[in-house]
């Protein structure tokens, strides 16, 4: 699928820490990095409000990425989950769809970035997330399933809309 418009980014500095198990935030030549863990399942989330340009059609999650160490053999697997927070959902309960995975991605060459892709339909893989809503994503390592060592750094997560 050919790529939409830019909708929503978010860097590092914008993650949300979970209660636990979380990706911590670092620092990589002066950029900030949200580090994942090789070993445990850690997450981050982000916050923000689904712009108006949307279209009502679906969206491709980008994730760019780097590896912390050099790491010559593995792959690295994510998962992508939105949660609506629109004016009938609790703000008590986490109320996130089912996550999206993209696995099996490359290891990027020691100091390179690599970008990994999750295509999500509207509607329920979106939470059903409309314009103006108040919406939350949740992106996690699943390093129970990835093989690469070392930690992975994240440094932005693209929300497009689908052309």
């Amino acid at each position: 699928m050919s790529a939409g418009q830019t909708l929503i980014t978010f860097l590092p500095l914008h993650g949300e820490p979970i209660t636990s198990n979380y990706a911590t935030l670092n620092m990589r030549n002066n950029r900030p990095v949200l580090n994942f863990d090789d070993t445990t399942n850690e997450s981050i989330m982000f916050s923000g409000v689904f712009p108006q340009c949307y279209g009502g059609g679906g969206v491709t999650a980008y994730i760019h990425y780097s590896m912390a160490s050099s790491c010559s053999s593995g792959d690295v697997d994510w998962d992508v989950a939105f949660e609506r927070v629109g004016t009938s959902e609790s703000l008590d309960a986490d109320g996130f769809a089912a996550a999206q995975s993209a696995d099996n991605n490359v290891i990027p060459d020691f100091g390179n970035l690599a970008v990994a892709s999750i295509d999500f339909e509207d509607g329920a893989e979106m939470d059903n997330v409309a314009v103006g809503e108040v919406f939350r994503v949740k992106l996690t390592r699943d390093a129970t399933n990835d093989t690469a060592t070392g930690d992975a750094e994240f440094y932005a997560l693209e929300i497009r809309e689908q052309s």
